[in-house]
């Protein structure tokens, strides 16, 4: 290497902070030129180093974003997204709304009905049809509005299509815990004080939740917690007649049927379909079965009912074997119902569908015609009540489980 070249590059690595005094041998040239190569590597990386740390971090998503749950027979376009902050309220809002809802009703009056107390199972469903029927005549009879969105953002559309005042979950929400203290009360062993706790979470829960899913405000929610204390008042001193009635009299099923039928052909004028009807007929329907069941097991001699002389009751001796016994008796009765319900769809969608001469190529459709929607609903969930109150239990002493 020429002095020229030398002088050059030492030059450079002044510049740069490299500088090295060793000789001028080429062990020493090899040691400043890799030296001179490398140092600005480890100059460059610092900086991306630092930027890296000083980068905003990209924000992480909210708890929940999607769309509302939404009925398959409205004819919706879309659903509005939203995005919850709050993971906990969401989730537990839904689930204050849940209790309000089919699945929560075919999970829970089965579990009283066949594990808890039958009796009291009945006597519920009783009290519940009537608060349901009530809510929902009054609705269609009001016809106030849902609240506008916007303003309000509608995590759940399921039910959007029926009128708000006064809200049907307010009152089930009501009707059903306070119904169950009034009835335990005395027939089970347990505090007092539990009893009031549980019935005010419960109630404060599902009122609260209509409220937070921007499906209710809150007029529609008082109004409907103080129609159900109204009607608890009225029914709850008669809800033993009524029970005595299906089980003894003689015609009682055939009463019971041509009633409720009656109560879902004339109660409704709508304006417009919305899915009020269904429900109302599919409540009536369920309260039809469960009071015929419970009629063919009193003429059968079959007792579901704990024996008088056990009273009252007690959760104090519940074991795991029991309770074991409490699920599997669920776990195997709610899919006996799930496969009523469906075969029961299957057969008579296409039937009604044919005796009124109605196109059944859209079934979501022909589903909202009053000829196919009224007997599907009612004859579907009449038999889901009969199973859950008869054919299960049958089932249950066959396989020993009783």
């Amino acid at each position: 290497m020429d002095s020229a070249t030398r002088i050059t590059l030492l030059t450079k690595a002044a510049r740069r902070g490299t500088f090295n005094t060793s000789s001028g041998s080429p062990a020493a040239e090899g040691r400043t030129a890799s030296s001179t190569r490398r140092l600005p590597r480890r100059t460059n990386l610092q900086p991306r180093a630092r930027q890296g740390r000083q980068r905003p971090r990209t924000p992480r998503p909210p708890a929940a974003a999607s769309t509302p749950r939404r009925n398959s027979l409205t004819e919706e376009d879309g659903c509005q997204e939203f995005n919850a902050r709050s993971r906990f309220l969401y989730y537990l809002f839904s689930l204050g709304t849940e209790l309000g809802n089919e699945l929560f009703y075919i999970l829970f009056f089965p579990f009283c009905i066949w594990n808890l107390d039958a009796w009291l199972g009945r006597r519920l469903i009783i009290i519940w049809v009537w608060v349901m029927y009530l809510g929902q005549c009054t609705k269609d009879v009001i016809r106030w509005p849902r609240p506008a969105s916007p303003p309000v953002v509608k995590l759940e559309v399921f039910y959007n299509s029926e009128y708000s005042m006064p809200s049907t979950h307010a009152m089930s929400g009501t009707a059903i815990p306070l119904a169950l203290l009034l009835l335990s009360y005395g027939r089970w062993q347990y505090p007092l004080m539990f009893g009031l706790i549980l019935a005010f979470c419960w109630c404060s829960l599902v009122c609260c939740s209509r409220i937070y899913m921007g499906m209710h405000s809150i007029l529609d929610v008082i109004a409907g917690f103080l129609y159900a204390i109204l009607i608890l008042i009225v029914f709850h001193p008669v809800v033993d007649l009524i029970d005595d009635f299906n089980l003894t009299y003689k015609y009682a099923p055939l009463i019971i049927i041509s009633l409720h039928l009656a109560l879902g052909i004339f109660s409704f004028t709508l304006d417009t379909w919305s899915t009020s009807r269904g429900d109302t007929a599919q409540i009536l329907g369920c309260g039809a079965g469960v009071a015929c069941g419970s009629h063919v097991n009193y003429m059968m001699g079959v007792k579901l009912d704990p024996p008088l002389d056990t009273l009252p009751l007690s959760l104090s001796s519940l074991t795991v074997t029991v309770f074991g016994k409490a699920i599997l008796r669920l776990l195997i009765g709610v899919i006996i119902l799930l496969l009523t319900k469906i075969a029961m769809k299957k057969a008579t969608i296409p039937l009604a569908c044919k005796i009124f001469r109605i196109p059944h190529d859209d079934v979501r459709k022909a589903r909202q015609r009053m000829e196919v929607e009224l007997p599907y609903r009612y004859i579907t969930y009449g038999m889901v009540g009969f199973s859950l109150m008869s054919i299960v239990p049958c089932v249950f002493h066959f396989i020993g489980l009783s």
